[in-house]
């Protein structure tokens, strides 16, 4: 239970971090698609909108969880009329971006709950990273999502030994 408002401590605390940094482009769209656990589809006015989550990368497909990582985003998006926040665009030209539902920053949710890793190398808007660490910490010692693994892969490693 302790663990459980760590958590949910957290995630206020990065929803918090996050209002008060200088911010992109922001609009609302629905998901119409989930790829996979860090990137989906939007529906943007009369434009197909592909998202990355910022900061975070979730396994590949064929990768262990990668199921549960798509699922669980799904879950948390598909079907949603979510909050997009414009970070950057990545070299696929797909928006990479925060994603809030109701509140709820869906980049740290799913870490959170295990099922994407901090992508240090891209995760660089402080203290939100901060506190996205502090998540995954959560989750790695909740042994969840990922962490069931015991030294799960990060995707950016998996993808670099294939």
């Amino acid at each position: 239970m302790k663990k459980k408002w760590a958590l949910l401590l957290g995630c206020a605390l990065v929803v918090w971090a996050v209002q008060g940094e200088a911010r992109a482009e922001v609009w609302e769209g629905v998901v119409t698609r989930v790829l996979d656990g860090d990137s989906f589809r939007i529906k943007r006015e009369n434009q197909l909108v592909t998202i990355r989550l910022y900061g975070i990368d979730s396994p590949e497909y064929g990768q262990a969880c990668w199921r549960e990582a798509k699922e669980g985003a799904t879950t948390l998006l598909l079907g949603k009329k979510v909050r997009v926040e414009s970070m950057a665009t990545d070299r696929y030209g797909r928006t990479v971006a925060l994603v809030d539902f109701r509140g709820q920053l869906v980049n740290a949710e799913l870490v959170g709950r295990g099922l994407a890793w901090v992508y240090r190398h891209y995760c660089t808007a402080q203290p939100l990273c901060k506190r996205l660490d502090a998540l995954e910490e959560v989750a790695r010692d909740g042994r969840l999502g990922i962490w069931r693994e015991g030294r799960p892969v990060p995707p950016w490693v998996w993808k670099r030994d294939k």
